[in-house]
């Protein structure tokens, strides 16, 4: 069985007192420290063999530090850098973070927040993220226009691959807001027929009597305002690929008609006894269960197997936590760019407060609440007070007991407390509730048990 990689971490600080000290700061740390004093010490460390981190001070004797920055940025190296600045070079530490770094520490600061500090960023390189992404929200997608490298996406990617190959109908499922649309051009797009037309047709939001003319056109006369011929999405698609969303909430006679057509590849406009042919790939999406869908006898079954040849599923994010902070920076740096503010990234709180939530409606909603902190506010950094109420936790009062051993539940008014109290007891309830084991507390409150550290040492301070 392969052993856990040790992480090299790289400490670039030319005084000795302080190098000693952040030395002694880490000794019991599970990683393996280095330690040069000069700039160009470690331009060559990064390039003959480059650290998960770098624990980076500004002020060189031979360069400035952000030229050892930039470096590791121009050369998509696999290093987190962690700047370390004086108290009055906050204003130069944020445009490291635009640069590409992945956090910064203001001198002087104590072993604890430097530990905490390292330990989360070691734990978001492990999480696979792109050097540099955290704080700079480059905005590259790391497949077609999806942001997401955990277990499941890769396996999405891999699906989408293998349904691109074929000219079989793909059917994806998937909660609402997991990006089916998007699969359905990434398949479109990978695909052979990538220059021919991608027609999506969202079988929901279409009135019931208004669908097979969407799909199939009409000809003039054919219904009460129709004065003109019109060649429907089946037409326009013609080469391409038809994309049907929410397939299962179309109507199941013109279900019928549309199996006719998967069957023949032969279809007549709504009014006309003429007989169309044209050569379509069909890739159809669904948020329901297609097998409830068959049983209440809202989805044909003879439907339902010919176009579910290829299956694609998009898992909720709730399931899929690590992908939520480079999703959101990733629409965090695009929404600042359309918008003109200076967000750069998330304040920890803030982040440890997006991985918390639920996302009931997945990456959409997520982009939402990030574009709305774009435009409704600005800054540099994204603290708790821009987020909406909805995604504040929902702390339960603390059980309290009278004299007698009546239990008293507080209400009210003065029942209300700072959150940052509430959640404070919440955690150290869930630590005493594991025995004190941390790792434990951690797994139950669906947090890093990092974040658990950090915050304990915070509130020693």
């Amino acid at each position: 069985m392969e052993l856990p990689r040790i992480p090299n971490v790289l400490l670039v600080e030319d005084a000795p007192e302080l190098a000693l000290l952040y030395q002694d700061y880490l000794r019991d740390e599970p990683i393996d420290l280095e330690h040069v004093d000069t700039g160009r010490a470690a331009m060559a460390k990064i390039e003959t063999a480059p650290p998960q981190a770098m624990l980076l001070d500004l002020r060189l004797p031979d360069m400035d530090g952000r030229d050892v920055l930039d470096r590791v940025i121009q050369t998509n190296l696999p290093t987190d850098v962690l700047v370390m600045t004086a108290y009055g070079d906050v204003d130069v530490a944020v445009q490291t973070m635009r640069a590409g770094a992945s956090d910064f520490l203001t001198k002087p600061f104590g072993a604890e927040r430097l530990r905490g500090t390292l330990r989360e960023v070691l734990r978001r390189h492990n999480g696979s993220r792109r050097p540099g992404a955290r704080r700079n929200g480059s905005g590259k997608p790391d497949f077609e226009d999806f942001v997401g490298r955990s277990p499941a996406m890769r396996d999405l990617y891999r699906s989408i691959e293998c349904a691109a190959r074929s000219q079989a109908p793909a059917f994806i499922s998937g909660e609402t807001g997991t990006g089916k649309e998007l699969c359905a051009r990434a398949i479109h797009r990978r695909g052979p027929r990538r220059s021919k037309p991608f027609i999506a047709l969202d079988c929901g939001a279409i009135q019931k009597d208004l669908m097979e003319s969407e799909i199939f056109g009409h000809i003039k006369g054919a219904y009460t305002g129709a004065t003109g011929a019109r060649a429907g999405a089946a037409k326009l698609a013609d080469g391409g690929t038809l994309f049907l969303d929410e397939i299962c909430e179309m109507d199941p006679s013109l279900q019928a008609k549309l199996l006719r057509f998967l069957q023949s590849g032969t279809f007549k406009p709504l009014g006309s006894d003429r007989t169309e042919t044209v050569d379509a790939r069909l890739v159809c999406a669904t948020n329901r269960d297609p097998l409830a869908e068959i049983a209440a006898g809202r989805c044909r079954e003879d439907l339902y197997y010919r176009v579910h040849v290829i299956p694609v599923h998009l898992s909720p994010l709730r399931e899929r936590r690590q992908d939520i902070l480079p999703i959101a920076l990733h629409f965090l740096a695009r929404f600042a760019r359309q918008e003109g503010t200076g967000f750069v990234a998330f304040a920890p709180v803030v982040e440890d407060m997006l991985e918390a939530h639920d996302w009931p409606g997945n990456v959409r909603q997520l982009q939402n609440v990030v574009r709305s902190v774009t435009v409704l506010h600005d800054g540099e950094i994204v603290t708790p007070g821009m987020l909406p109420a909805a995604l504040y936790p929902v702390v339960p009062p603390r059980r309290r007991f009278e004299a007698d051993g009546a239990l008293r539940t507080p209400c009210g008014k003065g029942a209300i407390r700072p959150l940052r109290l509430m959640e404070k007891e919440l955690i150290e309830d869930a630590i005493a509730g594991c025995g004190g084991n941390v790792v434990e507390a951690a797994k139950r409150l669906e947090i890093s048990p990092a974040t658990i550290y950090r915050k304990r040492s915070a509130w020693r301070r």
